[in-house]
């Protein structure tokens, strides 16, 4: 069994710079200049290959190859100990259009010192402690190794001819994850590229089941009446995009109010989906969200599913980002309810920590994938009797990214993937609790999973000479330049949003290794942008407590 340690020490971490700040690593320093040449003998150029392709023939040229990109690779990786470089767009921008794509060098080692000047120089690095975002994560690194051999093999996932074994491991993978949200022995699902498609797949069968239930093929044919889709307004934008794609419109979308802690709230959604049928429409779907995108809230998924069973509706629970409680051993019960769910998205690239892609969709009642089923007699007729994904999936050709997730559990094991969820849950709790006292900082709420929502609210000398808060309007302000302040430096990385019609910055923490003196190198820098915005101003009074330390 592993625990967080065992997770820390397999993914990618800059080495400690012995700051003064206990246990924090540097933020501020000067742009990277090109990595010179690694120290030792150059790899010493090589003609093209005769053969260029991987095959029997070639495996030790692959080997070469390999060897030159992770030694590229492990450098750059090495030297990142900030987001990226924070070179301007029109720098970057020079540097791509000055590679000549029709001349061709001839040669790994010498492509590779070029990609890495165009490209690694200038990565936006995930595990660099700034990085404090959006829901990116560093990569467990088995899951690195699964990757390797999924591109260097290729293979294809729709049909069982060219997957064979492949197809069997997704399937038992895709089974593992039905089982730890408990939809029974008679769920199914199908990988996909990331939630956005695995939200339109589920809504897809949910339009489906609710056309098929009235035997219409045409959601057109329910006129008057129009197919609905109940959703709060914190659920992810791709469920409006989704309906759009589905035929359904945007304003088919219909907004659910929220509690006090922007939750569905299932009272409002019990009137919603009973005002809806009165109006003789049909509610195809109502999507639940365990971890919404802006406050990281769960909704309270039980009494959802109440409302749902009792009046026979399809719930679909996106989990993209709150999917990894399901593998939680202290917070696995703030996803109860989810076993009743209908359809369930997680994306294995967020709380998993996968390299993009790696997302699921997954169905309690299996039988429903096949209302989408589709048979092609060159590929997979109906009679060839093989599990073949692309009988449901919304991809023809797929990558074998199921692989990923099947060798960092047969590495980690899941209660390591667990406890490095709680690690990043419990750094938000510390850092909202430390942010909660400082004079200068609006904490918008207490966080639930790993996301703090905050702004600055620097303190100015008032018209008496008392430090006063900068006023709404100011703090309003704040947030977008110190958001595009920080971003052009490339130190650190935060997010921002809108909550309540005022806009706020956000901090999302899931890299197990980060520390609250991290954060608070975070927040030094989030003040010093703050305080050069507000130069114009009486001179901003220094807050009693300095950081979030």
């Amino acid at each position: 069994m592993c625990t967080v340690p065992a997770l820390r020490a397999a993914l990618p971490q800059p080495p400690p710079l012995g700051l003064p700040i206990p246990g924090a690593r540097a933020l501020v320093r000067p742009p990277r200049p090109p990595t010179p040449a690694p120290p030792g003998d150059p790899v010493p150029p090589t003609a093209p290959a005769a053969d260029p392709f991987l095959r029997e023939t070639t495996a030790d040229a692959y080997v070469a190859a390999m060897s030159a990109a992770v030694d590229v690779l492990s450098r750059s990786v090495r030297g990142a100990r900030r987001p990226h470089t924070g070179a301007p767009q029109q720098e970057l921008q020079a540097l791509v259009d000055a590679v000549d794509l029709d001349a061709p060098l001839g040669d790994t080692p010498a492509a590779l010192e070029e990609l890495s000047r165009v490209w690694l120089d200038h990565a936006v690095w995930f595990h660099a402690p700034g990085y404090v975002a959006h829901l990116n994560c560093p990569v467990a690194l088995p899951a690195l190794a699964a990757d390797l051999l999924a591109s260097a093999v290729n293979t294809s996932m729709d049909t069982y001819d060219q997957s064979r074994v492949a197809t069997l491991l997704e399937r038992r993978l895709l089974d593992w994850a039905a089982e730890r949200a408990g939809l029974g022995p008679g769920a199914r699902g199908v990988f996909t590229s990331g939630g956005t498609q695995s939200n339109t797949h589920a809504l897809l069968l949910a339009r489906e089941a609710a056309l098929a239930a009235r035997g219409l093929a045409r959601p057109d044919e329910l006129l008057p009446g129009r197919l609905r889709v109940l959703a709060s307004d914190q659920a992810h934008f791709s469920v409006t995009r989704a309906a759009r794609l589905l035929g359904l419109g945007a304003d088919a979308v219909v907004r659910v109010p929220t509690d006090a802690r922007h939750r569905l709230d299932p009272a409002a959604l019990a009137r919603v989906a009973d005002d809806a049928r009165a109006a003789g429409d049909v509610v195809a779907a109502v999507v639940a969200t365990a971890g919404t995108t802006d406050l990281g809230r769960v909704d309270p998924l039980a009494a959802v599913a109440d409302v749902c069973d009792e009046r026979g509706l399809w719930l679909h629970v996106d989990a993209a980002y709150g999917g990894g409680l399901l593998v939680s051993r202290r917070r696995r019960h703030l996803l109860d309810g989810v076993e009743r769910a209908s359809s369930v998205t997680v994306d294995f690239h967020k709380t998993f920590f996968q390299p993009v892609a790696s997302s699921a969709v997954l169905v309690r009642d299996g039988a429903a994938m096949d209302l989408v089923a589709h048979h092609a007699a060159y590929l997979n007729p109906r009679e060839e009797g093989v599990p073949n994904h692309v009988d449901t999936s919304l991809q023809t050709t797929r990558r074998f990214d199921a692989v990923k997730l099947w060798l960092t559990l047969r590495v980690l094991g899941a209660d390591a993937v667990g406890d490095a969820v709680d690690a990043c849950v419990d750094l938000a709790a510390d850092v909202a609790e430390d942010l909660a006292r400082q004079p200068d900082v609006e904490l918008h709420s207490a966080p639930e999973l790993s996301t703090v929502v905050f702004r600055l609210r620097p303190l100015v000398a008032g018209p008496d000479g008392a430090p006063t808060p900068v006023d709404e309007g100011t703090a309003d302000a704040l947030v977008g330049g110190v958001r595009d302040r920080l971003a052009a430096d490339g130190a650190a990385v935060v997010a921002r949003t809108v909550l309540d019609g005022r806009p706020w910055l956000k901090m999302t923490f899931l890299d197990p290794a980060t520390t609250r003196a991290d954060v608070a190198d975070v927040l030094r820098l989030v003040r010093e942008a703050g305080e050069d915005l507000l130069a114009p101003l009486p001179a901003p009074v220094a807050a009693a407590a300095g950081s979030a330390a």
